[in-house]
């Protein structure tokens, strides 16, 4: 029961960090928005019982795409604050509260799970975790694979930087441009 609205919570979370980050006109925080909406996704499939997509989801979503979509935000001159305003209560409000919600319910399903604990071996041995997860796993790791080599051409070609072309010379009298024989 408490699992249920605990992902119901999470889901309107995750839904609400979504259009926030869609609404945001500053570049930062709509990526802020984002990664709240990643960690919220990430502790809804925890909860589902599929640890290693959360563990995806938080180290490379979360983690590596947002860090290069900053690095383009970075590159592009984008994030700019906006000078001479402090950030009020009405910015940081909506982040800090989604976050919280996220970050306490990760500790209610840890600590509900912690109760319900099993047990687990001490130690496996790395050939067995490689064997599980590329034998029925396999296509899972191959499109995250994928997933992180479009985000790294898509950053690389919003970071490319376009040649100026020069500014075209004003015309003057009789069709002719300035500085041509006459």
């Amino acid at each position: 029961m408490i699992e249920q609205s605990i992902f119901y919570i999470l889901a309107a979370t995750a839904v609400i960090a979504t259009l926030l980050a869609i609404t945001e006109k500053h570049p930062v925080h709509a990526i802020l928005y984002l990664v709240t909406s990643l960690f919220s996704m990430a502790v809804i499939f925890y909860l589902l019982m599929a640890p290693l997509v959360a563990a995806f989801e938080v180290i490379l979503y979360a983690g590596a795409i947002m860090v290069l979509f900053l690095f383009v935000i970075m590159m592009l001159d984008l994030g700019h604050p906006d000078k001479g305003l402090a950030p009020g209560w009405r910015e940081w409000l909506p982040a800090a509260l989604l976050s919280t919600i996220s970050i306490a319910s990760l500790a209610t399903v840890i600590i509900s799970r912690h109760s319900a604990a099993t047990t687990y071996p001490a130690s496996l041995p790395i050939r067995d975790v490689a064997l599980r997860l590329f034998q029925e796993h396999g296509l899972a790791v191959e499109l995250v694979s994928l997933q992180l080599l479009f985000a790294l051409v898509g950053a690389l070609y919003l970071g490319k930087q376009s040649p100026s072309s020069p500014a075209p010379l004003p015309r003057g009298e009789g069709g002719q441009r300035s500085g041509e024989g006459s």
